[in-house]
């Protein structure tokens, strides 16, 4: 029996949105849902849809082996509420650039 992929990427068909203490920071008909076992579903946004001006980069960075190098973003006293591959592996390239958010989303 074939093992299923580890990480599978697929398109939402809706609009998603991530609130913040009430403000919108995230707003998106075009984002990306990321399954990778052992984790909880993440939406990853377009750069473009997401107020990048409010989030300040983090100097905390991991390394994921399934995607790649990691940066993150606070907003205000919110440490590494969101992150992005910039970079991210081979296989990965859909989610260069996108934002993703860590328990903040309202859908």
């Amino acid at each position: 029996m074939p093992q299923a992929p580890r990480i599978e990427l697929h398109p939402v068909n809706q609009r998603v949105q991530v609130h913040v203490d009430g403000k919108l920071i995230a707003d998106s008909a075009q984002a990306l849902e990321l399954r990778e076992t052992g984790y909880p579903p993440r939406h990853y946004f377009p750069r473009d849809d997401v107020r990048i001006d409010l989030l300040t980069t983090s100097e905390t960075t991991t390394y994921c082996p399934f995607k790649g190098n990691t940066v993150y973003f606070s907003l205000g006293d919110q440490q590494n509420i969101a992150w992005s591959y910039e970079q991210p592996i081979e296989g990965m390239e859909m989610i260069a650039g996108r934002v993703a958010f860590g328990g903040a989303e309202n859908e």
